[in-house]
């Protein structure tokens, strides 16, 4: 049986690779992309934790993080695509242009 600092130590990790997606890359959809790993990574914590107390809590909030997560990514790539037809790029610095 694995122990469960194992799949902690897997999730820290996980996490950590996202966080520096999204502070160093500049690309829309690698930071959107890095914020899913980092979500991820916060369900294998959850799933982790469920398995080592014998509930379904973990497991219940797994099914509400990925429901979140799935309206992000609809969000988030409409509104990636409304910026890449206006500006030709989806660079993150160039939405600082979109002022009035």
């Amino acid at each position: 049986m694995i122990p469960t600092t194992y799949y902690l130590a897997l999730s820290a990790i996980l996490f950590s690779i996202g966080v520096i997606g999204v502070l160093v890359r500049r690309n829309a959809i690698v930071i959107f992309m890095s914020i899913e790993l980092m979500l991820n990574s916060a369900n294998l914590a959850f799933v982790a934790f469920a398995r080592e107390f014998g509930t379904l809590d973990g497991q219940l909030m797994v099914f509400f993080v990925m429901t979140v997560a799935a309206a992000e990514v609809a969000v988030g790539l409409a509104l990636i695509v409304a910026i890449f037809r206006s500006k030709a790029s989806i660079d993150v610095d160039a939405v600082n242009l979109l002022k009035g």
